[in-house]
């Protein structure tokens, strides 16, 4: 079933049921020469030998779902060491990646150790180690969306550096002070590309989706093996500096408002999908665009309804529906 304008003779709670049933299955011709999103997933030093076996185990999980998606792959810290450090060639891909500007999200993924001196968090490369100040300084020039996720111990601090629009940030732990082994980066690697995260049914992994599965998963084992929980993920994309654990969610939806006035976390996770489905990959980069903007803008809406009046509300409400169902029409007619 596809959505047609002339539903909006359905009541408006109806047209919303069925804008959500169906918005993933407007077919449209898929495009070659489409920007691409860009995974860079680091491992950083193992320490132990046991510690580099899952961190290896964990990156290839991530590569395979970023082949899978077609992105373009960049792995650093797996090969052996060569007259570049592991530092020198991600500050070079990121420099890389500064120079063209894109649509899609860059990935940048660090799986291994960090560390905390009570005043600097850092990641441990082989080599020098990499602090947030530095990385912030490397992704500030790239004007593209940017999902940096910091799987490591003590990367709490990483959040309140790299925080800002246009950006997801999702750290192991909620401060740097969470110093132990963190095994959020296994449930997650598992999790980017597993339909049993797909929470609202679409066929297709969030990040959010990913991020809710997998920090799920790490209560669950401190859970079941009664130790105390030594890592608490958040995740933040409202740019507010504060991050949001996994207990704050409704299903896809955080239920708690930031403290600071800014729009929950959550809504911009909820469109970064790394392995699209068959029909979101069909859809036409600018078309998926506007229809994620129109998403933002209806979750927006939905959560001042309480300060609007009934008629206020339906009347900002009728037109971005109108406008959401005339982007899958248009879409649609395309294929015929």
């Amino acid at each position: 079933m596809r959505f047609q304008i002339s539903d909006f003779r359905f009541p408006i709670g109806l047209v919303w049921v069925t804008l959500a049933c169906v918005g993933w299955a407007v077919p449209a011709v898929c495009r070659a020469d489409e920007p691409k999103a860009a995974v860079i997933v680091v491992v950083g030093a193992e320490g132990e030998a046991q510690f580099g076996q899952q961190f290896r185990t964990w990156a290839l999980r991530w590569e395979a779902a970023a082949k899978a998606a077609g992105a373009e792959l960049t792995s650093i810290g797996l090969a052996e060491s060569g007259a570049k450090s592991d530092r020198e060639i991600l500050s070079d891909r990121l420099a890389e990646l500064a120079k063209a500007p894109s649509t899609e999200a860059a990935w940048l993924v660090l799986i291994g150790h960090g560390t905390f001196d009570g005043k600097t968090a850092r990641f441990n490369l082989r080599g020098a180690d990499l602090t947030p100040a530095d990385l912030a300084g490397w992704l500030k020039p790239l004007e593209r969306p940017l999902a940096i996720i910091n799987c490591t111990s003590g990367s709490g601090p990483f959040l309140n550096e790299l925080s800002g629009a246009n950006r997801t940030v999702i750290v192991a732990t909620k401060s740097g002070h969470e110093y132990n082994f963190a095994r959020f980066g296994d449930y997650l690697s598992s999790a980017i590309a597993d339909l049993k995260a797909d929470l609202d049914k679409d066929d297709q992994t969030s990040l959010l989706e990913a991020f809710l599965m997998a920090a799920g998963g790490v209560n669950e084992f401190y859970k079941t093996e009664a130790r105390l929980a030594t890592e608490h993920a958040l995740l933040d994309d409202n740019g507010d500096k504060l991050g949001t654990p996994v207990e704050f969610f409704q299903g896809v939806r955080a239920v708690k408002s930031a403290k600071s006035g800014a729009a929950p976390d959550g809504l911009v996770a909820a469109q970064l999908v790394l392995v699209r489905s068959q029909n979101e990959e069909k859809l036409p980069a600018a078309t998926r665009a506007r229809r994620d903007e129109l998403e933002r803008d209806l979750a927006e809406l939905r959560l001042k309804k309480a300060k609007l009046s009934e008629a206020e509300y339906f009347g900002l409400l009728e037109p971005l529906l109108v406008e959401l169902a005339r982007l899958y029409e248009s879409a649609d007619a395309k294929q015929h």
